[in-house]
Parts: C-alpha cells; sequence; structure tokens
C-alpha cells in the first residue's frame, strides 16, 4: 500500500485535467508502471492514426462496406463530402423546426390539442441513447415527457399505455429503426397503432419515423402519411446514433439544448483527437482498460457514478462497450473472443448493496467511479451542522474509493463540474472515442456485431418453427407430445425447442393450445383447441 504522500505524488503525476470540457480523469489508483505506458506508446500512436482515417471516411465497417462517421454529426464540415455535410446540417434543421412547431401548437394531436408527451419506440441503440439523455437531463421545465417502448414484451407494453392513459391523445410516437425491419421495434410500433385505434385515434396522426431513406419504415410512413420522416444513415451504427436524429429529436422535443449536447460531443471530440497520450482523456481510459484486463477482458468494468441523474449511464455503456468490443475474431481472422463486461449501478446505493463484495470478494473487476462536484441548483440543507446530504454523497464516494483502494481493488476516478446537456455530449464522446481506441489497441472491429445478427437469425428459426407447430397442431385435433411432434414435422433434434414453444403457447389462453399434465415431461400432451 502506497503512502499518502506517495499517492498524492502519483496523483499530481498521472491527473488528466482538462478544463476545456470541465473533466479529470485520475488513475492513481490504478497500479500500472510508467513502463506499461512506455511499453504501449506505438501501439497508441497507430490507434490515433487509425482514427484519423476513420474521421476522414475510411471504411470502417468492413463487413457492410460502411463508413462510421458518428463523429461528423458534431461537426459537418469534417465530413468526406459536401453532400453529407449538408444532409447532416439539413437533419439538424428539421429538427429543431418540427420540435418547435410541436410545441407551439402549430403541430397539433388529432384532437387539436397539444402534444404533451413522447413516446419512443424502439430498441438497442434507437432506446439506450434517448433513454440516458432523457433521464439525466430531465428537469420541472421539460416541454414533454418521455415514455419507451424498448421490447417486445407485451406486458411492458400495456405498463406503458396503462400508465398513458386517456393522455395517449396528446402522444407523439417516434418510431426508430434504421432497417425499418427491426422485429422488436415493428411489434412495438404494431401495439401502438392498436392502442391509438383503440382510443379512437388515428396513429398516422401521431407519428415520425427515424430510418433509413427507402426503408420499410420509411415507404410505410410516406404511405399513411405520417406528420414527418427523419434520415438515419448507414455510416452511423446504433450504438453511436445518440447525436443523430435518433437522440437529439426525442431530446429536443423534451425541451433539453440539444445544441449544447452536441458542442459538448464537439469539444470532447477535439480534446481527445490529441496525439500526446496521457493529456488524452479517452487514450487514458483506453489504455487503463487494457492494462486492468491484460487486453483479453480478464476483468469487469464497474461503472459508479454518484449522481441519480446517471443512473442509465452504465446501461447506455453497455451496449456501446460490449456490443463494440465482445468480438469472436480479430481484424485478421485470428479467434480472440474479447470482450470487457460493464455493469453498475450509482453510488451511494451501491454502498447498501454489491460493494461488500467488490471490497472482499472476488477481485475480478475494476471500478470507474464519476464524481460531480455542483450539488444541485441553489442553496442546500443542512442535515447536520455544517453538513448538506450533498457532503454526505461526497463522504459515501471517497469513503468507498478508499475502502477499494486499502484492499488492493484498482479503480480511477472521472470528476465532472456538474450534470447538464453540455457534459452529458462530452460524457458519450468521450466513451465513444475510448472504445475506438481500445478496440484499435486490440486489432478487433469495434464497428460490426455479427454475434446480434446471429441471435436475430436464431429468433427467426423459432418463429418458424412456432408456425410449423401450430400449423401441425391445427391439422391433427389431437392431444400430442412434443416428442410426436417432432417426429411427425422430421425435425427430432428440435423436440426441446418444440416442448418449449408449446408450454409458451399453453401459457396463454388467447392462443388456442391446451396442455394436459403428465408426470413424464416426454408424456405432456397439447391440442388445439378453436
Amino acid at each position: 500500500m502506497k503512502t499518502a504522500t506517495t499517492l498524492w505524488n502519483r496523483y499530481k503525476k498521472h491527473l488528466c485535467h482538462c478544463p476545456e470540457i470541465g473533466l479529470s480523469l485520475d488513475i492513481s489508483r490504478m497500479k500500472f508502471t510508467d513502463s506499461f505506458l512506455e511499453q504501449m506508446e506505438p501501439a497508441m500512436q497507430n490507434a490515433f492514426a487509425e482514427m484519423v482515417e476513420l474521421e476522414g471516411g475510411a471504411i470502417a465497417n468492413r463487413d457492410e462496406g460502411r463508413m462510421v462517421g458518428h463523429y461528423w454529426l458534431r461537426n459537418p464540415a469534417l465530413a468526406p463530402s459536401e453532400e453529407i455535410k449538408c444532409e447532416i446540417e439539413s437533419a439538424l434543421a428539421q429538427i429543431q423546426a418540427f420540435s418547435s412547431k410541436i410545441h407551439s401548437g402549430a403541430i397539433s394531436a388529432q384532437n387539436g390539442a397539444r402534444f404533451t408527451n413522447i413516446l419512443i419506440i424502439g430498441i438497442g441503440g434507437s432506446a439506450l441513447g434517448p433513454q440516458f439523455v432523457a433521464d439525466a437531463l430531465t428537469s420541472h421545465s421539460d416541454r414533454m415527457k418521455a415514455y419507451f417502448l424498448d421490447n417486445t414484451d407485451p406486458d411492458g407494453i400495456d405498463k406503458v399505455f396503462a400508465e398513458l392513459g386517456a393522455t395517449v391523445a396528446q402522444t407523439l410516437a417516434i418510431v426508430i429503426s434504421k432497417s425499418g425491419s427491426t422485429k422488436e421495434t415493428r411489434n412495438g410500433m404494431l401495439e401502438a397503432k392498436t392502442a391509438y385505434q383503440r382510443a379512437g385515434l388515428d396513429f398516422s396522426r401521431h407519428a415520425v419515423a427515424v430510418t433509413g431513406y427507402e426503408s420499410e419504415l420509411d415507404r410505410l410512413a410516406r404511405a399513411e402519411g405520417w406528420l414527418e420522416r427523419f434520415p438515419m444513415w448507414d455510416w452511423v451504427g446504433g450504438r453511436t446514433s445518440v447525436s443523430s436524429a435518433v437522440g437529439l429529436l426525442p431530446a429536443a422535443l423534451q425541451g433539453i439544448n440539444i445544441i449544447e449536447l452536441l458542442r459538448g460531443a464537439e469539444s470532447c471530440d477535439t480534446a481527445t483527437r490529441k496525439p500526446e497520450t496521457q493529456q488524452n482523456p479517452a487514450a487514458v481510459m483506453a489504455l487503463m482498460w487494457h492494462y486492468a484486463t491484460d487486453g483479453r477482458g480478464t476483468k469487469d468494468l464497474v461503472m459508479l457514478p454518484y449522481k441519480d441523474r446517471l443512473l442509465l449511464f452504465s446501461r447506455y455503456l453497455q451496449q456501446l462497450i460490449m456490443e463494440s468490443i465482445g468480438k469472436e475474431f480479430d481484424r485478421d481472422g485470428v479467434p480472440v473472443n474479447q470482450g470487457l463486461t460493464v455493469y453498475g449501478n450509482k453510488g451511494s446505493t451501491d454502498q447498501h448493496a454489491y460493494v461488500q463484495q467488490l471490497r472482499e470478494g472476488v477481485a475480478n473487476f475494476f471500478v470507474t467511479f464519476i464524481e460531480v462536484l455542483k450539488d444541485r441548483d441553489g442553496c442546500s440543507q443542512l442535515v447536520e451542522e455544517g453538513i448538506t446530504s450533498g457532503d454526505f454523497l461526497f463522504g459515501f464516494f471517497q469513503g468507498t474509493r478508499t475502502a477499494l483502494y486499502e484492499n488492493g481493488r484498482e479503480s480511477m476516478t472521472l470528476t465532472i463540474n456538474q450534470v447538464d446537456a453540455y457534459t452529458i455530449g462530452v460524457l458519450i464522446a468521450l466513451f465513444e472515442r475510448a472504445v475506438g481506441l481500445y478496440a484499435s489497441l486490440l486489432n478487433i472491429n469495434a464497428y460490426h456485431q455479427p454475434g446480434v445478427e446471429a441471435g436475430k437469425k436464431a429468433a427467426g428459426t423459432v418463429i418458424l418453427l412456432q408456425k410449423e407447430v401450430v400449423q401441425l397442431l391445427q391439422k391433427e385435433q389431437r392431444d400430442m407430445t412434443a416428442g410426436s411432434i417432432a417426429a411427425l414435422l422430421g425435425k427430432p433434434e428440435h423436440t426441446e425447442m418444440i416442448f418449449a414453444i408449446l408450454r409458451h403457447l399453453a401459457a396463454n389462453p388467447d392462443r388456442g393450445v391446451i396442455q394436459s399434465g403428465a408426470d413424464m415431461l416426454e408424456e405432456v400432451t397439447f391440442r388445439f383447441e378453436i
């Protein structure tokens, strides 16, 4: 254990202080050596060079032959063509103009009233980013309240519409899907249409689309005369789409200052382009990820923001980091099975949850604390003589940090001044850049996701099998076991899946499948009853 003096000297030596973006990164409580930094410097300089190529328009998603241009969204002048630059600027102007018309009532709901709610229908990057921004920046002065359909769970959908109640009539629906064919989003849209119809409303008079040009959703929105259509480009990945219309449209409608959010992201982009590694917080963070996990994902990243408004940040980062870094092969086709697991909640809640294990259990993690200096707008009540609730939060943060360090647990701390639109933009851009640099250090492609596509294909196979099973039951009109159904379908290898399908259908009375119990699983029977 280092002495307090030694730790202070290490803090001064390695603090990455970036006053131009209101952020600092303290890595003094990570156990790296100066030789590690020297050893990694050539690889980091190569990562900087690759990032320059990426921002210049190089094909980064080689699977799909696509550029990766989320950096251009907050600085269109960097776009590789005048056409892309104009499209970005036009989309931002469209978002601002549309939001202004919604707020003023120039565009109103079917009943003539102003829209008061937003229903965002999307999944993955089309929901996690907007959810994080909406929750982090909500205030009493919000122009509209945000709700989300971010899954294909019927009960979850019912819960949202129960909360909306009669106010569905004043709810603007934003359907977000680049391809327009994402099943979870399509299902949410169809369920939403039905809910609006039950309320005697025409969904098209309450709906806008954020999607790719000429996608299925784009054509549907145009054919049905939806209120507006906003662009998504193939060079923006879902997990880096929050500074596109995906995130900016819901934020602008909510009343968040999207220009400040973009300005924060652009400022952080500028700060993290520096090739001087130890002055670049994204580079320093990427190096600490590499150090802590041996460049192999051997430890988990625990996010502990000491601010309620950052509660959803770890969920947002799970997709950004894990979908980008979790890869079976490197860029040379060599099996590497890379990854970086992310989890977290918020402080000081975690001190009453899993900090016990962090301090005394298996040491398979490193922590990133987020400290927010400003407690609140205005003055704080004293809860003890000379002490506020915010002082206690600060004390708990420092206490947890110290307790972990004393037990040999490593951590780094991001300190920001306050949570506002500018700083949220900074945080988003910081982690986007860190992910890109870290992927370069590992020689993996951060900008494709073959595993996600494999999961979608597998789900499609299950749906097709379910249709075959139901058709057979309807035809046979008799009690049948999962094994007999599998045999008749010529798919005995799918018996377990067929049993699972039937059990799910039988649990929902409206599906027409009746289950008869038996002591042995292989004797449980199912029949279709009209």
